[in-house]
Order: C-alpha cells, then structure tokens, then sequence
C-alpha cells in the first residue's frame, strides 16, 4: 500500500511514548495520521516530522472539555478524509496514595483521571462513530493497563479509570458490531516511556522490571504492535478483547 493511500487513523495522546509510536506504526503502512496533542505542541510537531508518508495531520485538545473533544474528532476527519481507526491512548497517571492524601487533591486526582483516561476516552468514541459508519466500518483501540486488573494502590483512580475503560469498551463492541465497527483494549504494563522514566530510574527499577521473567519492561513499539492488529481487519472478530501487554508480570484467567 503506498504512503497516503491508507486508512485515516486519529491517535490522542500522539504526541509522545506509547502514542508516538502508534501513530508512526500506522504511518508505516501508509496510512494518515492525526495526531493529537493536549499540551505540548512542540513536541506533536516532532512526532509529526518524524512520521512517513503523506496527509498526516496535528488536531489539540484538553480531553477533560467535552467540546473540545467534540471539535477535535471533527476536525480529524475533515482533515484526512474521513476517520477508519481511533486509537484512545492519552491518559493521565497522578499520584494520590490514599493514606497520604488531602481530601482535596484526593479529589482533584480523581476528578482529572477519570475525565481524561475514562469520560474523554467515551466523548472520542461517540463522536468517531458517525464518522466510522460513514467510513463502512472500521476499529476502536483503547490503550487501558495492568493496573485494571492487579490494582494500583498508589494511583487509584487510574485503575479504576483503566477498569471502567475496558468494561466502556466490551459495552460498545455490542453497540457497534452491526456497523463493522470493533472496539478492544490493550493493556500494558510497565512500558519504557516518560510516564514511567521516574519510577523505571528510581529505587525501585529493577524491582519493576523483574516482575516479567524476561527481566525488562515494554518498549513502546510492542504496544503499537497489538494496537496495530487490534485495529486490522483481519482482527475484526476480536471484537471486545483485551489483549494483555505485560511481559507475563500478570496472568489472568
């Protein structure tokens, strides 16, 4: 397929890590990218730079404003011609151990995570789908975590926000099946970004990275890899899955 001649493909949170390397997996294979930025634009403008191929585009948003959610999927579609994928990957990931936190910044903490990583998440898909019915079908990609299902006692609100992401998903893949539409989740752990560079740097390292058997975290392409096959057609009839990201640091049945 030549470059610029895909599927139009929007990717929130485009602008670094886990983000960055799904829009430049998708480019790859000529498909159009939008990516989107919250708040650094200087920093989109590098990815999209970096990106091969032709059409891609930068879209911005604060994901916690339901308007400007609204606006930003719209302007994505008018500027690649449509919209075939919507990959949610933008989250948020603060701090708020509950025995060492204000009421108040408990509060803020979760009021941020849950609009972000859930309620934005949500906004994004409902205003992609029109755009995907028009478009014949297409993929929903949630980016949600091991935190689902291990917990995360430090960042609650972020488990419980990757938790609601993933049941949001399996919810709209009954909603969307008729219209060719899947919606799945990949759920990573630890991965090598600048999210985690603190915790990876710090102290505890090497404890982090010994929870998979191969001795290390993700590195940022494994994830775009699963997103990648999550949102091809010949992964269509995994509709609703999650498909875990991990390095075996956690096992579920």
């Amino acid at each position: 397929m030549a470059a610029g001649e895909g599927r139009a493909v929007l990717v929130t949170g485009g602008s670094r890590g886990i983000g960055r390397a799904i829009a430049r997996a998708f480019a790859e294979r000529g498909d159009r990218v939008a990516v989107h930025w919250g708040s650094s634009r200087e920093r989109a403008e590098r990815v999209l730079a970096e990106l091969p191929g032709e059409g891609h585009v930068l879209v911005q948003a604060d994901l916690a404003d339901a308007g400007a959610v609204a606006g930003m999927v719209d302007e994505a579609a008018a500027a690649l011609g449509g919209l075939d994928v919507l990959v949610n990957n933008a989250g948020v990931f603060t701090a708020h151990p509950p025995l060492e936190t204000s009421y108040a910044d408990w509060q803020a903490a979760w009021s941020q995570t849950l609009a972000v990583n859930l309620v934005g998440a949500a906004n994004a898909t409902f205003r992609a789908v029109p755009h995907l019915i028009a478009a014949g079908g297409g993929a929903v990609v949630n980016v949600s975590s091991r935190g689902a299902f291990r917990g995360e006692p430090v960042n609650p609100a972020y488990g419980a926000s990757k938790a609601g992401l993933n049941a949001f998903a399996q919810s709209m893949a009954l909603a969307l099946a008729p219209h060719g539409i899947s919606v799945t989740c990949v759920a990573p752990g630890f991965v090598q970004t600048e999210m985690a560079r603190e915790v990876l740097d710090g102290p505890g390292g090497d404890a982090v990275r010994a929870q998979s058997p191969f001795g290390r975290v993700a590195v940022p392409e494994e994830v775009a890899s699963a997103v990648l096959w999550l949102a091809s057609p010949e992964a269509r009839f995994s509709n609703g899955t999650v498909v875990d990201v991990n390095g075996a640091s956690y096992l579920r049945t």
